[in-house]
């Protein structure tokens, strides 16, 4: 349905997703969090980026991400030759995890739906998701981000395309170039109906 609705139909559909999420006590983040963080961006976007969840800045803001790993996110994006609000952002998890620990499983449950909400509304062509949580969640649980960032794959009709999460070059800087990389194929793939490298 959400294919074929007009564009006032989407903001509809959006605010309503976005109302349950601000709403939602499904798990017991909501009882720790300052402000759920739905997401944001452009609800026709051909790529829709997930991460793992919100840390502090984006607590305290209601945005993902908005500290130093958005700021890094910010020039990836700029380097697909588009901007922030060209794109849609969200996280697996949409409350912060206490202390910015890993989201449990029943947390991640708890959110799929959400999540699944939005990916239906945007209908990205691509998936990119950021750390292996993400990985895990959307594509396969038993692989390994170090082995397969970088390569896209189909599933469902979309392009799921995995890389590291943006506080991974934060903490860890050959990450960087990784990712720098990553997003090189990642516009590649934007551009071209089927990647050499499927």
């Amino acid at each position: 349905m959400a294919a074929l609705a007009t564009p006032d139909d989407r903001k509809i559909i959006y605010r309503d997703i976005q109302h349950q999420i601000l709403s939602c006590n499904r798990c017991q983040l909501s009882t720790t969090r300052k402000h759920a963080v739905p997401g944001e961006g452009r609800l026709d976007s051909n790529v829709l980026f997930v991460g793992e969840g919100p840390g502090e800045q984006e607590d305290l803001r209601g945005l993902p991400f908005v500290g130093a790993a958005g700021k890094l996110l910010d020039q990836l994006i700029r380097s697909l030759g588009r901007t922030r609000p060209e794109v849609y952002i969200t996280n697996l998890v949409k409350c912060r995890p206490p202390g910015n620990r890993d989201p449990l499983p029943e947390e991640i449950n708890a959110c799929r739906p959400y999540l699944i909400a939005q990916i239906g509304l945007i209908c990205p062509r691509v998936i990119c998701t950021l750390g292996r949580h993400a990985l895990h969640a959307l594509i396969n649980p038993t692989w390994s981000i170090s082995s397969v960032h970088g390569r896209a794959v189909q599933k469902d009709g979309i392009f799921f395309f995995p890389t590291f999460h943006p506080a991974a070059a934060l903490y860890h800087p050959a990450s960087k170039e990784d990712l720098i990389n990553d997003f090189l194929r990642l516009k590649a793939l934007l551009q071209q109906e089927k990647p050499p490298w499927i």
